[in-house]
Parts: structure tokens; C-alpha cells; sequence
């Protein structure tokens, strides 16, 4: 029996829902009284051995009918008190079978101290049993239809989920009772024995990847979803190359990590994109982030319209932050990430802050009107060669900029600067600039107390003017794809990890360090590049172009003399910075000689300068928050 609001009285709509609601409810009422009369009926016919009277029939259905009513009053009852579970569901069946029993005890119990019983003792129990049978077989065929009324129409493309698990159990379901969805689960595969012959969400396990092409031939499944949580991506290619070969679409249903913040839809579903294949264990999962830190508090990302800064700023607006302030001189980035947010992007509210950290009095103003308790600083210049020859762009961004946004934020209880791995022995004007942000930050922490601190990144996949992204535009213009050096290695993040790793920063960090996290082995990129490569048709040529100046073979995480200190999380490390005062930059003209203001920079990275002052600073770091 199912609970029935009031009647609306304007809205047409509401007033359709509540007609269909109570034909709903009426019908489970019919059903359950006529079970129990049918129940009753039977019961007796059987004690009474098929010879049943039209007296005795009689006083079945009055009983049945006692029972039927107070079966509606517990079920009344019990939706007042706990609400109810949808129709067919193991919840609803679980309090459909406890609400007959009660109702067949309070019969039973009434008709024991009689010494004449209109019915005999044993009808309310086994008609109690024969009405519950019934009860549920109406349940089961409502939902049977239910559930056949909303399977995706007989075009949609007929499908294989390799993979069984929470995520690809919530696929099946979800696909299979949605008429809009373009596919049509027909069986599941998985390499697991023990799941051989199972049945998930209705449909059958037919075998593991060795099976696939005959499981496509016999289910003439188009497309196979791949979907197994935590795996290495060489299962993943080997799952591809037998789907390819069985004449099958390959699709990609992401990790857990990545459907945090949204439910398992179809739409979930995607293709095979390069970062599934590069063979690297995400640390996503394992990074337990304390949003709660962000909660009620005022928020400035700068660069917030770049790679990361736009990212940050979906994530932190997810933490129910008093105010976002999102600050970038690109209108168009803005706009862009207005957009992402909101689904609109009329560029009239104040979260959106058109100004450039180059123009210090512009700056000064924004904090002092805005007033962030915390600031994330993603603002910066990133490309290497180009910086490498326009170091004074470098100094005036990276630095003056940095320097712009400190000196305005004496008040910031938390400063987070966005830093990267080539800041540690670094080569480059990219790893000098942002060196000496680095020991910027570790000077302000100790001039304001404060929790200023740097977070080292590796490259960040799929980010603008990423190698990754640099070589799938050669490979969409049919061009050779262009790889400095055949042994060149680097360290790649996802943008998840490295907003995570941001947001651990405001949590974890302490004022004045680098957090690094673990991000695993470095990547070859030839390795990349012949697997993208491969995915092409025609595949195009790999050429070799040789290191450019300030380049690396290998990139470091940690400096010469850097420690790797873990003592807050397994995957991150805390690094000490040495402090360097704004006063030994005086002498970087942006405007001189290049060649000579590289040489300046790779002076101002040299810990000799602050060694004495930090060694009396690290033991004066407040602790952990």
C-alpha cells in the first residue's frame, strides 16, 4: 500500500502526479486484499480437503478481509514512521513480508483462547504464506514491466561491460532502465574464475578477455565499455586490441576518482583517451582531501582562468567557500571558466576579476578591497623555451608578479604558490624564476608568521601547452610527431592529483616549504609519443630534435640538498626552502642584457645567500595546523 499526498489544487501538472499516484496506491490495496481473500480461501479449502461449504467460504473472506485492514493499518504505520521503499525493491519486500506477519499473528492470536473458532487456527498461517506469494508475484511483474518500459529502445548500439565491479554493476543498471541511453548491456566479462557464470543487474558474466571476440560474435555487441577501477593500462590496451580485432567500438567508463563529484550515467561513458594508456598509477584515490578547511572562507585563486587555476576553482567552489574570487587578465579565460561553473557566463559578477599581477598598485587594490583569508597563486608564465629567450617576460611575471601578490597580502592567513619540478636544481629561466618564488615564499612566511608555501608540480596532463596536448595537434594536422630526445624522461600528473595536492597544501603545509607529491616513476616520452602514435591511422613519424637550452634530460623533485620528509602524508613530501629577501632581486633589470640576467638568476637561486638565516628559521617553523 503507498502513501498519497493531498490533492494540489492549481497546478495541473501536480495534480496529473497525484491522480497517478493514488491509481498506484489503489491498486496495491486491490492487490494485497485480494491476495489475502485468495490466501485465506485457499487455506481453507485445503484444511476442509477440497470440500469446502459456501459457510465456510464465507467466514475466510470475512477474516481475510480483518486481516487486509489491519495489514493497510500497519503499512499506514510503518510509512509514517520510516517512509517506504520504491515498488518491487528487496526494502519494500523485506517490510511487506514483516507487515503480514504481524497482521497473521494479531488473527492467530485472536482466534486461540475461542472454543469456537469461526475459521480454523492454521488458515491465517498458511494464508498468511499463499497471500504473500501473491503479494510479491504483483510486486515482481509491476516491476518486470516497469523495468522493460525503460530499457533503451532496440536501436540502441548492443553492448559488453568488460569489467566487474561496484562502478560497472551501477553502469548496467543505469543504461538498462533508461529509454534515452544509446546502449543496450547484453553481457558482462571479467578474467576473475570465481565470477565466471554470474549474473549482475540481470545480465550474465560470458567469459573473460580471452572469450571477447567470440562473446561479441554470439551477443552482436557493438561496442565493449571498458570498466574496471584502479587497472594498469596495459590490460586496458590489451582489452582494446581484442575489441578492435572482434570489429567492436572501444569505450572507457573513467575511475572512481574522477565520478567523485557526479553519478555513474551513460553519459559517463567515453572514448579511449591517451592518459588511459600511459601506464602510470594515479594517486588521486589516495589523497583524503579536508575540504571542510575551505568552508565559510573568502578564496582568491589568480590565474584562475589557466589550466590549473580553472580547475582549483571548480574544486574549491565545490567546498561551500564564502566568497571565490577568480583573478586573471585574460577576459576570454574568464569567460570560459564562468561558463564551466555556472552554465552561463554573463561576466557581471564580482567573483570575476579582470586585472593583471604585473600592475602591483592594481593588485594592492583588489586584496585590500577583497580581503582573502586564502589565496591560491596559479598566475605565471610556464613555457620553457620561450622563456628561456625572453628571461626579463619571466622576471617581470613570475617574480615582480609573485612579489606584487605577496607584498598585498600581508594579512592572508594562508598563501599557496603553484610551483614546479624544475625548480629543484634548475637549469632554466622557467626553474630560476620559480626557485626563487619558492624562497619568496619561505621569507614572507617568516616576515608575516603566516602560512605561505610552495607546491611543486610535474607536468600536468592534458593542460594547455602540454607535451601531451602538443602532440595530438601534430597528430590531427597529419605533421611528424617532434620529441627532443630519444631517453628524455619527465614526471606527469593528472590535473586532479595536482589540484588535490594544491588543496592538501592549505591543509598540511607548513610556512615556508615545497610539498612534492609521490608522483611515481618518471614517464619516457618516446614511450608517449610511439603510443599516440599507434592510435593514429596512418601512424605518423617520430622525429628527434635534440634538447634545447635549459632543458633536462631528467628532471629532479628534490634539490642537491633537500631531504625527502614525509611526516604528514605517505605521498607527500615536505621540503625546506631557504628565504630570499626581495632585496637581493634589486639587481634584476627585465629590461637588460639576457644573457647576462639568466646569469643573475641562477646567482639569486643559490641557497649560500639566505643558508645562516634559514638554519636559525627551521627551528622557529610553527607546527602543523
Amino acid at each position: 500500500m503507498s502513501h498519497v499526498d493531498p490533492l494540489p489544487d492549481d497546478d495541473p501538472l501536480q495534480r496529473r502526479d497525484w491522480v497517478t499516484r493514488r491509481a498506484k496506491a489503489l491498486s496495491l490495496l486491490t492487490l494485497d486484499t485480494a491476495s489475502w481473500c485468495a490466501g485465506f480461501l485457499i487455506a481453507s479449502w485445503a484444511r476442509y480437503e477440497f470440500g469446502i461449504t459456501p459457510r465456510q467460504c464465507g467466514l475466510a473472506l470475512g477474516a481475510a478481509g480483518v486481516c487486509a485492514v489491519i495489514h493497510a493499518a500497519f503499512e499506514q504505520v510503518r510509512f509514517t514512521a520510516r517512509g517506504r521503499h520504491p515498488v518491487g525493491s528487496v526494502g519494500e519486500a523485506r517490510d511487506l513480508g514483516g507487515t503480514v506477519v504481524l497482521a497473521a499473528a494479531v488473527a492467530l492470536a485472536a482466534l486461540l483462547p475461542m472454543t469456537e473458532r469461526p475459521i480454523p487456527a492454521s488458515v491465517p498461517v498458511l494464508g498468511a504464506a499463499v497471500a504473500l506469494l501473491l503479494m510479491g508475484a504483483g510486486r515482481v511483474t509491476y516491476r518486470w514491466r516497469r523495468d522493460r518500459d525503460a530499457r533503451p529502445a532496440r536501436s540502441a548500439d548492443r553492448t559488453l561491460i568488460y569489467g566487474v565491479d561496484a562502478a560497472s554493476e551501477r553502469l548496467a543498471r543505469v543504461l538498462l532502465g533508461d529509454p534515452t541511453s544509446g546502449y543496450l548491456p547484453v553481457g558482462l566479462l571479467d578474467d576473475d574464475p570465481d565470477k565466471q557464470g554470474l549474473r549482475v543487474a540481470g545480465l550474465r558474466v560470458l567469459g573473460g578477455r580471452k572469450q571477447l571476440v567470440q562473446a561479441v560474435r554470439d551477443t552482436r555487441a557493438g561496442t565493449v565499455i571498458f570498466s574496471i577501477n584502479g587497472s594498469d593500462a596495459a590490460l586496458m590496451r590489451d582489452v582494446r586490441s581484442r575489441t578492435l580485432q572482434a570489429g567492436a567500438a572501444f569505450k572507457v567508463l573513467p575511475p572512481v576518482r574522477e565520478l567523485l563529484d557526479r553519478p555513474v550515467t551513460a553519459d559517463a561513458v567515453r572514448d579511449l583517451q591517451l592518459t588511459d594508456l600511459l601506464g602510470r598509477a594515479q594517486r588521486v584515490a589516495e589523497l583524503t582531501v579536508e575540504r571542510n578547511g575551505l568552508a565559510g572562507r573568502r578564496v582568491l585563486v589568480t590565474g584562475a582562468g589557466g589550466s590549473i587555476g580553472s580547475e582549483l576553482c571548480r574544486q574549491i567552489a565545490r567546498c561551500d567557500p564564502g566568497e571565490l574570487m577568480m583573478l586573471d587578465r585574460d577576459e576570454s579565460a574568464l569567460h570560459a571558466l564562468q561558463m564551466s561553473l555556472h552554465g552561463r557566463a554573463l561576466l557581471d559578477g564580482p567573483e570575476l576579476i579582470l586585472a593583471d599581477i604585473r600592475d602591483g598598485a592594481g593588485i594592492a587594490r583588489v586584496i585590500a578591497d577583497r580581503r582573502p583569508d586564502i589565496v591560491f597563486h596559479a598566475a605565471a608564465l610556464k613555457h620553457l623555451t620561450l622563456l628561456q629567450r625572453h628571461p626579463g617576460e619571466a622576471v617581470k611575471t613570475n617574480i615582480q608578479g609573485t612579489l606584487n601578490v605577496l607584498e598585498a597580502c600581508r594579512d592572508v592567513a594562508e598563501f599557496v604558490n603553484i610551483s614546479t619540478d624544475k625548480a629543484a636544481n634548475p637549469v632554466s629561466v622557467l626553474g630560476y624564476s620559480k626557485r626563487i618564488t619558492e624562497r619568496l615564499m619561505a621569507h614572507y612566511a617568516d616576515r608575516y608568521g603566516a602560512a605561505f608555501l610552495s607546491v611543486r608540480f610535474g607536468n600536468v596532463l592534458s593542460s594547455r601547452g602540454s607535451v601531451l596536448t602538443a602532440f595530438q595537434a601534430q597528430v590531427r594536422a597529419g605533421l611528424p610527431i617532434t620529441v627532443t630526445h630519444p631517453d628524455v624522461t619527465r614526471y606527469f600528473m593528472t590535473v586532479q592529483e595536482a589540484v588535490h595536492l594544491v588543496l592538501q597544501a592549505a591543509v598540511l603545509g607548513r610556512g615556508g616549504e615545497a610539498l612534492v607529491l609521490d608522483m611515481g616513476e618518471p614517464v619516457r616520452i618516446a614511450e608517449v609519443a610511439q603510443r599516440l602514435a599507434a592510435e593514429a591511422s596512418p601512424p605518423p613519424e617520430i622525429v628527434y630534435t635534440g634538447l634545447r637550452p635549459g632543458e633536462k634530460l631528467h628532471e629532479d623533485l628534490f634539490g642537491v640538498d633537500e631531504i625527502d620528509s614525509r611526516p604528514l602524508h605517505p605521498l607527500i613530501s615536505h621540503v625546506r626552502v631557504p628565504a630570499l629577501a626581495p632585496a637581493e632581486l634589486t639587481g634584476l633589470d627585465p629590461y637588460g642584457d639576457p644573457e647576462e640576467l639568466i646569469k643573475q638568476l641562477a646567482a639569486c637561486c643559490d641557497d649560500d645567500i639566505a643558508r645562516l638565516g634559514d638554519a636559525a628559521r627551521l627551528s622557529t617553523l610553527p607546527s602543523p595546523r
